[in-house]
């Protein structure tokens, strides 16, 4: 037998198995697939959302009503509608700080520690409609807003000369009214009813200040001394209490603003993370406490200290002071834990409302691609009745791939329901079932994960058995994908490989294409004596599985006997 020649070996080598490639090997069973996708717009859900600020690292106060939520950002105020979505921001503002809210939503009023200004806002059109001048008062930076009268505190951070002030928003142009001084920073402040409290963030340890305002000039009712330090402060609707998150502290103190005395703690659990934020709902029923870690978000009814809710989002720490209700939502700024410190707002929809219930059951046999799947499931309120018929969005999501919003369900009156979908691609497949909620109960989600098999597909591959060196060889075979014939103008991958002492000389040769019917043909002229082998491979795709075909030829040189 003759050498081979160099220019005519690829390599030579055991024959190694080949990565699968998982790029789609023939256009055809694209089009297969392309003919079931039909891609839609996701439609907005009331889940939770956690949304990036972009560019926003300084500030984090937040205020929420009528459909918008407010984040203060030093320079700007970002705006978002009632579902965590960026809308605008409001601009033109020097070292925005504080942000303060009317029960009804129709005014913003923030504290711009950069031009000692406070500035009112219409929350309907962003417009900036007056800027109260704070001058002689530094560095205004958190606010307190009860019934017409705006609390600050007001104080650049370790200066001292810092305290607190009050504006009558009645007048045309309100002039402040000192209430306190000389601490080391601007003060927490919070108030409600007839209750102003205030206490230095920068001291430790701290006292808590709590004034009377029922007339003016406010007077001091007393002081709550020795708290190891204040990190974030709020007020019961009623002015009657107090709570207080602590550097360091597992729980929030509840002090009476009357006696001075501590009335009762919520959350007092050393195995959760240290408390930083804390809110109270606009009704009283409702507190929201911030920790340092899992859960980042607790909700306890404030009548009896159960824990009524959690949440948790690793993507930062909360904010102190960035806590806030707007309906039944709980709105608050995570703080990313890395040199950026780039800031998200995040939407705990549905917080304060009683849980719901989404099961969803997988096939009970493994799917398989482009064939129909169902899946059961049913959907229950806290007490284990059925809310009715509700209507259920259906989310498909492949990895790589965009998520896909598939035609949504309809409950039956026991809360049951049927999803059914016809998978485009092989593999685990993950289904989520979304109820968006109700007045009444919180929304919902239910996940499965359905493993998809794939179409198996099968090659065959003749030709001759034996050929001589120089002369031309002519192969054929077929291509199928079940039991039909493959889509015409599927790819197919050839290799030739030649067996030699010590080893296997291996070459791909040029691909073919199927034809209507799957078949495909090619030729080969080998220039050589010796044992060859001919594979026709295809590559795994979206919906059938890799295959290979093999046939042997003996090859010779013409009447010699092959060596």
């Amino acid at each position: 037998m003759r050498p081979l020649s160099p220019e005519r070996v690829i390599a030579v080598r055991p024959l190694v198995t080949r990565l699968t490639r998982r790029l789609l090997a023939f256009g055809g069973a694209l089009t297969v697939a392309a003919t079931l996708v039909v891609a839609q717009a996701p439609q907005a859900s009331a889940a939770d959302s956690t949304t990036y600020l972009n560019g926003a690292t300084v500030g984090g106060d937040v205020a929420a009503g009528a459909g918008k939520v407010f984040v203060a950002a030093n320079d700007r105020i970002i705006v978002a509608n009632a579902g965590g979505e960026l809308t605008g921001a409001i601009t033109g503002l020097s070292g925005v700080v504080g942000l303060a809210m009317t029960p009804d939503g129709t005014r913003l009023y923030s504290a711009l520690s950069g031009s000692m200004q406070v500035a009112e806002i219409d929350t309907a059109d962003l417009s900036i409609i007056r800027r109260i001048d704070l001058a002689g008062f530094p560095c205004p930076s958190n606010l307190a807003l009860s019934g017409d009268r705006l609390w600050v505190g007001y104080g650049c951070r370790f200066t001292w000369g810092g305290g607190i002030l009050g504006l009558d928003l009645t007048a045309t142009a309100p002039q402040p009214i000192a209430v306190g001084n000389n601490t080391s920073s601007a003060p927490l402040v919070a108030a409600a009813g007839d209750t102003l409290l205030a206490g230095d963030p920068d001291i430790m340890p701290a006292d808590l200040m709590v004034y009377d305002v029922s007339a003016t000039p406010a007077t001091l009712r007393g002081v709550i001394a020795g708290l190891p330090s204040l990190g974030d402060l709020a007020a019961t609707p009623d002015g009657s209490m107090a709570i207080t998150v602590v550097g360091g502290g597992k729980q929030y103190d509840v002090w009476d603003t009357t006696s001075l005395t501590k009335a009762r703690s919520y959350g007092a659990d050393p195995a959760m993370g240290a408390t930083r934020a804390v809110a109270v709902s606009p009704d009283g029923v409702h507190l929201a406490g911030g920790r340092s870690g899992d859960p980042r978000l607790t909700l306890y009814d404030t009548a009896t200290g159960t824990r009524t809710y959690t949440n948790d989002d690793p993507v930062g720490e909360l904010v102190p002071g960035s806590l806030t209700f707007s309906g039944t939502d709980v709105y608050g700024v995570l703080k990313e834990r890395n040199s950026n410190g780039r800031l998200h707002l995040w939407r705990l929809h549905g917080a304060t409302l009683p849980a719901s219930t989404l099961t969803l059951t997988p096939p009970p046999t493994p799917a398989t691609v482009l064939q129909p799947l169902s899946m059961t499931g049913r959907l229950t309120l806290s007490d284990e009745s059925a809310p009715g018929a509700q209507s259920l969005m259906v989310i498909r999501r492949v990895p790589y791939r965009a998520d896909e919003t598939l035609p949504g369900v309809t409950t039956a009156a026991d809360g049951t329901f049927t999803v059914t979908d016809t998978p485009p691609f092989a593999g685990d497949i993950s289904y989520d079932v979304v109820w968006d909620g109700g007045p009444d109960a919180r929304w919902s989600r239910a996940s499965v994960t359905v493993p998809v098999e794939f179409i198996q597909s099968s090659l065959t591959l003749s030709g001759p058995g034996e050929g001589i060196a120089g002369q031309e060889l002519q192969f054929s075979g077929t291509f199928e994908i079940g039991d039909q014939p493959a889509p015409p103008g599927s790819w197919l991958w050839v290799d030739r490989i030649v067996h030699i002492p010590g080893g296997t000389a291996a070459i791909t040769l040029p691909g073919v294409t199927t034809a209507s019917d799957g078949s495909f043909s090619f030729t080969d002229t080998p220039a050589d004596a010796g044992q060859y082998t001919y594979i026709v491979r295809a590559d795994e795709s979206v919906v059938s599985s890799a295959t290979e075909a093999r046939h042997n030829v003996t090859v010779t040189n013409g009447d010699s006997p092959l060596l």
